[in-house]
């Protein structure tokens, strides 16, 4: 945009302008946000916690109530006030650049003995030799050009040499004052709107404008802040760059892009989770201005997160990562996994997006790892995270077998190398120096977690791998996961269906043979009338895709899956620990693929439950084992 015609600022006030001034208020209005982050802080960290240890009854509730409001006033308070500074610290910023570019155009006029007038024309003594008497070629002035610096004056038609630099000056001196005027015009209109609404209490609707306020203050500040975010650098070179800022610039990032902070690989957890909590508000108003199904999907799942981190549970929760693009993302750890010993990281499969079921679901199958290792190891810190990083497939597991055409494994592949670098943050943020780390994929999870592992150098910092529920890993031998067979573990239902998926020939055989045998037979009943017609058609279906799939399973391995070989069969080597059944496929009371879902529950499967939790707190030598398939 640019500013209204009727800007009348002059050079001289840009030259004069006191940019110390604006970064003065600037720091004003961060001390306020700071103090607004140190009361919400108190709230959540001190009074809260209090509260629900000591108390109880209608009046402690009552309480509750209102210290969570006031906590998400201030929240709301250091969110705006952090804005307002970086807004302020942005305007001295660019207008500091613009008078640099004046200051070097009147140095340069004063050199030269030019005079530069008010209004931006540059007046020139006689300078040259005529063509024909020889005298020196007459001064004059050089005016103010509509478009600066696109329309250079000619030495054909002004062969005095200080005229082509006297225009010069008088473009420069004009560019820096008109993008001044743009400058601040634009600033003063997001300064305009960064305001709050009158009271005390901060309405939903009221993070929907802070999620807008956020947007055009990010835009505004793009060349102060964000081109420095080192997006492209690896995690060790992020975590040294966010240890080299000052406390007011982290202040800044973090009150302006808590969205790029919070799902930086390398920056420590702490940061990542102060961070993507604000950001979550503010992902919350955003989608809460939108009126569509993926947006009141997603605020489901994003408000459920939000009420589990309000609760105060334990092991506390860290929220590492948190976004709304393609099926969403949320990554929750639960315990600290920067100062942890035994760290795991779960990614969760098909038809996993966020949701409500993703924030109940797979939220409580890391919580109940993680607090199954500490049973293990109590005396050594656990972190057990959920990672949601990537988009997988998305079709109900009720109708797997009339849907595997979706698992691909382009979903897997995309996730595989964005779960490595996540990984690769968690390695260099750790304090252990040397953590045991546990990668686990449950389900089409396993495939991504199998093809990280087997991009180069592996995953990074891991000691174990643990599947489950694994419809194969792209891999053909547990060797090639890259941390030994001997640390490669398992666990495969005997009612999973997942687990014993066909392999790609055995499903087009079976396709085929279904399609044949339903035509041929439909053909043949059709002398017995419409009904012979279609017990014909079924009939022969049935008996068509019998024999395709007979057919192409005589050409195949008996451990081929759909990706790769059955991580259960004795021909991957890996060692398979001990689960419960689980319900049968068309079991009465139960979903067809309820024993694919039961691996992490200790109430559905402890036997499972228990032995990924060795694993995780490094106790795998203690694991219940299960013969191979």
């Amino acid at each position: 945009m640019t500013p209204p015609p009727t800007s009348t600022l002059t050079w001289a006030q840009l030259r004069d302008l006191r940019c110390a001034e604006l970064e003065s208020a600037a720091d004003g209005w961060g001390k306020a946000s700071n103090r607004a982050d140190a009361g919400r802080d108190r709230i959540e960290k001190q009074l809260l916690n209090g509260l629900r240890e000591t108390q109880r009854g209608a009046a402690a509730d009552a309480a509750v109530g209102r210290l969570r409001q006031l906590g998400r006033n201030l929240q709301y308070v250091y969110t705006e006030c952090g804005l307002v500074r970086t807004a302020l610290n942005s305007l001295a910023h660019e207008m500091r650049a613009q008078q640099r570019a004046l200051r070097d155009a009147l140095d340069d006029a004063e050199a030269l003995r030019f005079t530069v007038h008010a209004d931006g024309s540059v007046t020139y003594p006689e300078a040259g030799e005529g063509l024909i008497d020889g005298k020196p070629l007459p001064g004059g002035t050089a005016s103010v050009t509509a478009a600066p610096g696109l329309l250079p004056p000619s030495g054909l038609v002004a062969p005095n040499p200080n005229a082509a630099k006297a225009q010069d000056i008088a473009d420069r001196v004009t560019k820096a004052v008109r993008t001044a005027a743009e400058i601040d015009w634009r600033f003063a209109r997001i300064l305009r709107d960064l305001k709050a609404e009158e009271g005390l209490k901060v309405p939903d609707r009221t993070w929907t404008d802070a999620a807008g306020d956020a947007v055009a203050v990010r835009d505004a500040a793009h060349g102060y802040l964000k081109s420095g975010i080192p997006l492209d650098a690896s995690p060790a070179a992020r975590k040294a760059w966010w240890a080299g800022l000052t406390d007011e610039q982290r202040e800044e990032y973090l009150a302006v892009y808590p969205d790029q902070i919070g799902n930086l690989d390398g920056i420590p957890a702490l940061v990542r989770d102060t961070a993507n909590r604000d950001n979550l508000q503010l992902l919350i108003g955003k989608l809460e201005g939108q009126d569509d199904a993926d947006a009141e999907t997603k605020l489901a799942g994003l408000r459920e997160i939000d009420r589990q981190l309000k609760e105060g549970r334990q092991p506390p929760m860290y929220l590492l990562g948190i976004g709304d693009e393609g099926n969403g993302r949320a990554i929750v750890s639960y315990g600290n996994p920067d100062t942890a010993r035994n760290v795991s990281a779960y990614v969760p499969g098909l038809n996993t997006s966020l949701d409500e079921d993703f924030a109940r679901s797979d939220l409580k199958r890391a919580r109940d790892t993680a607090i199954g290792a500490k049973e293990m190891d109590p005396s050594s810190p656990t972190a057990s995270i959920v990672w949601l990083g990537y988009d997988a497939p998305q079709t109900s597991t009720d109708d797997l077998m009339g849907n595997l055409d979706v698992m691909g494994e382009s979903n897997a592949r995309d996730g595989a190398a964005a779960y490595n670098r996540f990984m690769d943050g968690i390695s260099a943020t750790n304090q252990e120096g040397d953590p045991h780390v546990t990668a686990i994929g449950h389900s089409y999870g396993s495939l991504t977690v199998g093809l990280a592992a087997q991009q180069g150098g592996g995953i990074p910092g891991a000691d174990d791998v643990v599947l489950v529920g694994s419809p194969g890993t792209g891999a053909h031998s547990a060797e090639e996961l890259g941390v030994g067979k001997e640390h490669v573990f398992v666990g495969a239902a005997e009612n999973d269906p997942v687990t014993k998926l066909p392999n790609s020939y055995e499903a087009s055989g079976l396709g085929t043979g279904v399609a044949g045998g339903a035509s041929t037979g439909f053909a043949l009943g059709m002398g017995a009338g419409p009904l012979g017609a279609m017990i014909g058609g079924a009939a022969g279906g049935i008996a068509g895709g019998a024999a395709g799939y007979a057919a192409q399973d005589a050409q195949t391995e008996e451990s081929d899956v759909w990706f790769g070989t059955d991580p259960a069969h004795r021909d991957f080597g890996a060692n398979r620990f001990a689960v419960s059944d689980g319900p049968r496929l068309l079991e009465r009371g139960h979903s067809p693929t309820e024993a694919h879902s039961n691996y992490f529950d200790p109430a559905k499967d402890q036997r499972s439950a228990d032995n990924i939790a060795r694993i995780v707190a490094g106790k795998s030598g203690q694991i219940e084992r299960e013969r191979l398939r």
